[in-house]
């Protein structure tokens, strides 16, 4: 959920809703801005009689913070960007409940100011289609995907307009090209076309056997009619293919580098072509062949309130132990013995001043515990330290709120620090050397419009943090790669995605390909969300795979998706993705090799298993919130039943000799 929608949800845990002659009025036409202006959103309760209610607060949400940005709780509204928009308006009732309603603000686009087109190749063969990457922009700074570009050719003897910005080079010689949109704005681009020389193409391809998933690299040799290898010639890629399967349609994805991966098993001729001069090669996708069994082992049932997350660790005893928060409820927080991962033992808690414990971590070393705190009833949110030496007898260190507003979402230890949300918009860096006396050193605060803040996980002296849509930010706060540190942390990549859903993130390298990749994993509501009832939910969003490898260029590679749900919280252990899918439980996901593509088709889903409880908080409503594997079992936890154990079924190795009595 993003940064404010996580607000209404928890305003909406407050109780019943107010007496019914109790009513909220507001805008009952829709708001039109233009853009840099503002609004004085208007909000009052009404009596029965239609007299307005006095001290009443009013509480405004945009639910767009990057578009509409709502400057302070009285809503004065200010517009940042085109679009239409809801303002949620609450009015919360000091004795419990709520009245709610929604203002539509409607902010209209700026004029057209320019068409921006990106670089071409410096030599342009004839024979040859290619692409022009057009972008518009208006007098706002926005780009307009939207409009539609008019292209024009001053000679079709040379180069020709097609459909879909491409343009065709004819023949030789020289053509203007000019894009335009409705207004009048223009912009012109001189070609040069040049004589093909190409004759003929070598392409050969990596390997020639493979499954699906697996990545085939092809590589494309352009030479003249004389044998000399032309460099710069430009090579389009595609295939076709048969499918092992006769119900299942052959597919995969080609891309424009000469990448090819299949989902259905099957032969795949793959091509290259340059202007008239083309080649192929044929190479067979076997089934991935993945699939493991999968059984629940134990369980540590919570019926009575919503579970949030889970972490394992390693006692100083030398046994196993975990700690599960608790949501919307009275601020428990539940400790248990996990060593026999089939009988999950209750062994302490500890009730702190919040409705919810959303996020629990333990140092590395574990003796120390952190717990967030959101909707304390002296509104002083912050984070609770915890003395876990002795899981079975927890004890609170110190409580910390400095500066913590809003309520502390996430957490995370690293090293003796602390990194902490606050208000949903920046984290802090605390030290916690003396738990007793915890002290901010640092914090990191995007300074983009409406920018908010869900997550942040810290791997390797990289702090990444989920920035809903501004995406996933690495920042250095100890690694060295950018001359960061705890007290001093220094951004030095990021990767957005248009959804603006980033919830999460978790880094991950493969050893075998050296490829680093970051997954990034959506958090979306369409259908709605119940907290106060005993509603089943369902959720939205999926995992983006984006490749790291370079971070000036980093880019989005490969999915997953399961259908009709949507991603939480994730782990990566041994190449496996472990990933919490809200109302379609845990699912375990081969990562090994290079990524490319759609990795459920491809068959990467190694297993999967739902928590349905028929006594839980909402019965038989799986909603997992996360998974984490540990000496090999994986722990999971669900919004509506508690604390869960499985364990995967183990590889059988290949040719492996059969034990007879």
């Amino acid at each position: 959920m993003k940064e404010l929608k996580l607000i209404a949800l928890a305003l909406f845990t407050c109780g019943t809703l107010f007496a019914q002659d109790l009513t909220l009025k507001v805008n009952s036409e829709p708001v039109t801005l233009n853009i840099g202006e503002s609004v004085q959103l208007m909000a009052a309760v009404m009596d029965s009689k239609g007299n307005k209610v006095a001290d009443r607060e009013y509480l405004f949400y945009s639910r767009d913070a990057r578009a509409l940005s709502v400057v302070d709780s009285t809503g004065l509204a200010t517009a940042i960007k085109h679009g239409e928009y809801s303002v949620v308006v609450i009015s919360p009732n000091p004795e419990g409940g709520r009245l709610r309603s929604d203002i539509k603000v409607i902010i209209e686009p700026a004029a057209i100011a320019k068409i921006e087109i990106g670089e071409v190749p410096t030599k342009i063969y004839a024979g040859v289609t290619f692409p022009l990457d057009i972008k518009v922009y208006d007098k706002a700074g926005f780009e307009r995907p939207e409009i539609a570009v008019k292209l024009s050719s001053s000679n079709e003897k040379i180069v020709k307009a097609a459909p879909f910005n491409k343009v065709i080079a004819v023949a030789a010689g020289k053509s203007t090209i000019t894009a335009s949109v409705e207004g009048g704005v223009t912009t012109k681009l001189d070609l040069n076309i040049t004589e093909n020389p190409i004759a003929k193409i070598e392409l050969t391809t990596d390997m020639t056997e493979g499954r699906s998933g697996d990545v085939f690299t092809l590589k494309a040799v352009t030479k003249d009619k004389n044998g000399k290898v032309i460099t710069d010639a430009p090579i389009n890629y595609s295939f076709s293919g048969e499918s092992y399967d006769v119900s299942a349609a052959p597919s995969g994805l080609m891309t424009k580098e000469g990448k090819f991966v299949a989902d259905q098993p099957g032969l795949y001729v793959l091509n290259a072509t340059s202007g008239p001069a083309a080649a192929s090669v044929t190479v067979s996708a076997a089934k991935r062949n993945v699939s493991r069994k999968i059984e629940q082992v134990g369980r540590g049932s919570v019926s009575t309130k919503h579970t949030s997350d889970l972490w394992i660790w390693e006692g100083v005893d030398g046994k196993d132990y975990a700690v599960t928060g608790t949501w919307g409820a009275d601020g428990k927080a539940y400790f248990w013995d996990v060593t026999n991962p089939a009988a999950l033992v209750l062994i302490d808690s500890v009730q702190v001043d919040a409705r919810t414990v959303n996020d629990v971590k333990v140092s590395e070393d574990g003796t120390v515990c952190v717990i967030s705190r959101e909707g304390a009833s002296n509104r002083k949110n912050g984070l609770v330290i915890i003395d876990v030496k002795n899981p079975r007898d927890v004890s609170i260190i110190s409580e910390f709120s400095e500066n913590l507003t809003g309520g502390v979402h996430n957490v995370f230890i690293y090293q003796k620090h602390v990194y902490a949300l606050s208000a949903g918009r920046k984290y802090y860096s605390i030290n916690i050397e003396d738990p007793k006396n915890p002290k901010i050193v640092g914090e990191f605060e995007l300074d983009t419009p409406g920018h908010s803040i869900h997550d942040v996980w810290v791997d390797n002296g990289i702090a990444y943090s989920s920035n809903w849509d501004d995406g996933v930010q690495l920042v250095d706060v100890g690694n060295g790669i950018a001359g960061g540190s705890p007290s001093n942390p220094v951004q030095f990549a990021s990767y957005a995605y248009p959804s603006g859903s980033n919830h999460a993130a978790f880094p991950y390298k493969d050893k075998k390909t050296g490829k680093f990749y970051v997954i990034l994993g959506d958090e979306e509501f369409p259908y709605g969300l119940d907290p106060d009832g005993r509603k089943p939910g369902r959720a939205a969003g999926y995992l983006h795979v984006i490749d790291f490898s370079d971070l000036n260029n980093p880019k989005e590679v490969a999915w997953f998706q399961v259908p009709f749900a949507g991603s939480h919280n994730y782990w990566i252990e041994d190449d496996i993705l472990y990933a919490a899918f809200y109302n379609a439980g845990v699912r375990v996901v081969d990562l090994s090799g290079e990524l490319l593509g759609d990795l459920n088709r491809q068959g990467r889903e190694i297993a999967w298993i739902v928590p349905e409880d028929p006594d839980g908080y909402v019965k038989n409503a799986p909603f997992t919130w996360g998974a984490q594997p540990y000496k090999g079992h994986i722990f999971y936890s669900d919004w509506n039943s508690g604390l869960w154990s499985a364990k995967l079924e183990p590889v059988v190795p290949e040719n492996a000799a059969v034990q007879t009595k």
